[in-house]
C-alpha cells in the first residue's frame, strides 16, 4: 500500500510537472542570424585613408577592425566597392568582379574579409542591379551597333520613332532619363545620372551576368547583398505616356516595381541564392508601396529577406528635391509612432522588418532627429540609439553615429560632392537665383553629403582620417567629437552604444518579443513595452529639450532600471531627451 501511494505521488508529481513545464512553454520563434544582428553601415570612401591619397580603402578598415568588433555589432553593410569612374561615389560600376582602384585591390579586399571572418563579422555588398556605368564594356560594345551582343543589356529608343516618352531623371542635369546616342542614332535609358544606364532585365543572358557575379562574392564568403534600388529593374518596356498632372502616387506605375520584379526575385533566389547557406538579402524598397511589402518578404514566397524602407525619413522633414517645402522636422513623434506600429503590425508573424536613420542618402541622425546642440547633441544621439537598438527589426548603425557625428552644413554650391544637389541646383539657378539659395538652405540639413564627410578618429589633422588632403571636407568639430575623446569619457554615446549592443545580444526580448506602444497620442514622448515569455519592459523615450511628463499607469509599475542615458536614475518625469529601459518585476 506504501508503495503503491508513492508510485502515485510520483505519477502525480510528474504530471504537475508536465502541466507546468507546458504552461510555461516558451514561444516558438524563427531564429535567423539577420534577425538578430546589429548591422554597421560603412561607407568606405569616408572611413579610413591607409595610403595618403585622401579617400578611405579597404587597408583602411582593415586596421579599425578591431574597432569594429568592440561596437557589438554582427555584420557591415559596405557600400560598392567595385571598380567605377566615381560619377556617383561607386553607384556607376564599371566591373562588377573588380575593385575599385581608389579602394586597393582584390587581394586587399580577401584580407579584409578574413579579418572580418576571425572577429565573427558577415559581410554584405551593395550590388548595383538597376544599372551599369557607361563605361562598363557591356555598354561600349552596346553602343557601337544595333545588332551587337551587348545591345539588349540596356533599354533603347530608336531616334526615327521621335522623342521617347518622357522619363525623369533626378540625376540628370536636364531631369531627362533619356540620352540621345548618336553613333546609333537612339536614346539610352537612364533613371540616374547620364553616366549610368539602366540594364535590361528583361535580358535573360543579363539576368545570368548578374547571378554570375552574385556567385562571385559569395564564392569569396560575403554573407548577402543590399540591393541596391532594385524595384527599377522590371520596367513596363510599352513605355506608356506619363500624364501630364503625374502624382508620386503614380510613379511605381511608370518607373518599376512592374508585376516582372517578383519572377526575377524569385528567379535569382531559385538559381543563385538558394544553393548558400544562409544568405541575408534587403532591398532599397523606398517606392514599394506598404500594402505591397508582403509581397516581397514573405518567406513562403521566396524573393528577399527584408525591405530597407525609408518612411521614418520621409515624415522628418519633406522630399528634399521639393524646394521651399523643408522646414526642420524635428518632434514628429506621432507620425513615427504610426509607421513603426504598421510595420511591426505587419510583420507580427511573417516577414521582418529593418529601422535605420541615417544611411548615405541621409543626413546625421542627431542633427536631423535630435538636437546637435552643444548642450543636447550627447543626450538626444544615445536617445535616438536606445531606440533602433530597442526595436523588433533588424537594426542599421551608420558609421560616425556611435560618435554622435553632426551635420557639416556646407553655405556653397562649390563646397558639394553630391551629384544629386549639385544638378538640382544647376537646374534651380537657371530659373531663380532666389530658389537655388533657399535649396542650398534646405541642402544645410538634407543634403547626402551631411553623412559622407570623412570619419573622426582623433583631434589631430585631418582627424586621423587621412595623412593627404581628405575627398571632401571633415567637419569642424571633429577636434572634440572623435572616436578617441569618445573611448576615453567612460559616460560618452560610443560607450552608450556598446553597453546596449549586449544588452540586445544577451536579452532575445529586444528582437523577438511583442512590441506594443503606449500613449500613442503623446506627442513628446515614445513610450512602447517589449514582451516575451513573461518577461516585460518598458521603453522611454523623450524626443524634446524639456521636461515631460509620463501617463501615471507607468509610474505605478515596479520596475528596476536597465540603461538610461542620464548619470542619475530616472524618476517620475522624463527629462530633456531622457532614455531608459525598465524591466518591470
Amino acid at each position: 500500500m506504501k508503495t503503491r501511494t508513492s508510485l502515485l505521488l510520483v505519477l502525480l508529481l510528474i504530471g504537475y510537472t508536465n502541466t507546468t513545464n507546458a504552461q510555461k512553454k516558451e514561444t516558438p520563434i524563427d531564429k535567423k542570424w539577420w534577425k538578430e544582428a546589429i548591422i554597421y553601415q560603412l561607407y568606405p570612401r569616408s572611413f579610413q585613408d591607409s595610403n595618403g591619397d585622401g579617400v578611405g580603402d579597404l587597408k583602411g578598415i582593415t586596421q579599425r577592425l578591431d574597432y569594429l568588433q568592440s561596437l557589438g555589432i554582427d555584420a557591415i553593410w559596405l557600400n560598392p566597392i567595385c571598380a567605377s569612374p566615381n560619377d556617383d561615389n561607386g553607384y556607376d560600376i564599371s566591373d562588377y568582379k573588380a575593385i575599385m582602384k581608389e579602394m586597393g585591390t582584390m587581394a586587399d579586399f580577401d584580407e579584409m574579409l578574413a579579418g572580418m571572418k576571425k572577429r565573427n563579422i558577415k559581410l554584405i555588398m551593395d550590388l548595383v542591379v538597376n544599372h551599369s556605368s557607361d563605361e562598363h564594356q557591356w555598354f561600349i560594345e552596346a553602343k557601337k551597333s544595333r545588332d551587337n551582343q551587348y545591345r539588349n543589356y540596356y533599354h533603347w529608343w530608336p531616334a526615327e520613332k521621335g522623342t521617347p516618352p518622357k522619363r525623369f531623371s533626378i540625376f540628370d542635369e536636364n531631369s531627362d532619363a533619356w540620352r540621345y546616342e548618336p553613333n546609333t542614332n537612339s536614346y539610352y535609358l537612364h533613371y540616374f545620372s547620364r553616366k549610368q544606364p539602366d540594364l535590361n532585365w528583361e535580358n535573360p543572358q543579363l539576368r545570368q551576368e548578374m547571378y554570375d557575379i552574385m556567385k562571385f562574392w559569395l564564392d569569396k564568403g560575403v554573407s548577402g547583398f543590399r540591393l541596391d534600388a532594385f524595384p527599377f529593374i522590371a520596367k513596363d518596356t510599352n513605355w506608356p505616356v506619363m500624364p501630364a498632372d503625374f502624382t508620386n502616387e503614380q510613379f511605381v506605375r511608370y518607373y518599376g516595381a512592374d508585376a516582372k520584379l517578383h519572377n526575377y526575385l524569385r528567379e535569382m533566389n531559385e538559381v543563385i541564392l538558394s544553393k548558400y547557406k544562409d544568405v541575408y538579402t534587403v532591398g532599397e524598397g523606398g517606392v514599394i508601396p506598404f500594402q505591397k511589402v508582403m509581397d516581397f518578404v514573405d518567406e513562403d514566397r521566396k524573393e528577399i529577406n527584408t525591405l530597407y524602407h525609408d518612411e521614418i525619413a520621409n515624415i522628418w522633414g519633406r522630399d528634399a528635391y521639393d524646394v521651399g517645402a523643408y522646414q526642420v522636422g524635428r518632434n514628429n513623434v506621432l507620425g513615427m509612432k504610426e509607421i513603426v506600429n504598421k510595420w511591426d503590425k505587419k510583420m507580427e508573424s511573417k516577414g521582418w522588418n529593418t529601422v535605420y536613420f541615417t544611411n548615405h542618402d541621409q543626413s546625421r541622425a542627431v542633427s536631423r532627429y535630435g538636437n546637435d546642440s552643444p548642450e543636447f547633441r550627447e543626450k538626444s544621439a544615445k536617445m535616438l540609439y536606445t531606440f533602433l537598438l530597442t526595436q523588433r527589426a533588424t537594426p542599421y548603425i551608420y558609421n560616425g553615429d556611435e560618435i554622435g557625428m553632426t551635420n557639416i552644413r556646407f553655405k556653397t554650391a562649390a563646397e558639394y560632392n553630391d551629384l544629386q544637389t549639385r544638378n538640382v541646383y544647376n537646374q534651380l539657378i537657371k530659373i531663380s537665383d532666389a530658389k537655388a539659395a533657399e535649396y542650398l538652405l534646405n541642402q544645410q540639413e538634407l543634403s547626402r553629403d551631411n553623412s559622407r564627410t570623412p570619419m573622426q578618429w582623433n583631434g589631430t589633422k585631418n582627424a586621423g582620417f587621412t595623412t593627404g588632403n581628405p575627398w571632401l571636407t571633415i567637419n569642424k568639430n571633429y577636434t572634440t567629437v572623435n572616436v578617441e575623446a569618445n573611448t576615453k569619457d567612460k559616460n560618452s554615446i560610443l560607450n552608450y552604444a556598446k553597453k546596449l549592443a549586449k544588452i540586445r545580444k544577451e536579452n532575445p526580448i529586444f528582437v523577438y518579443g511583442k512590441l506594443e506602444i503606449i500613449d500613442p497620442t503623446n506627442p513628446d514622448v515614445f513610450t512602447y513595452t517589449r514582451e516575451l515569455n513573461g518577461k516585460k519592459i518598458i521603453v522611454l523615450l523623450n524626443f524634446t529639450s524639456k521636461t515631460t511628463s509620463i501617463s501615471a499607469p507607468l509610474l505605478a509599475q515596479k520596475t528596476t532600471q536597465w540603461i538610461g542615458n542620464y548619470p542619475t536614475p530616472f524618476q517620475k518625469e522624463l527629462r530633456p531627451y531622457e532614455a531608459v529601459i525598465l524591466e518591470v518585476n
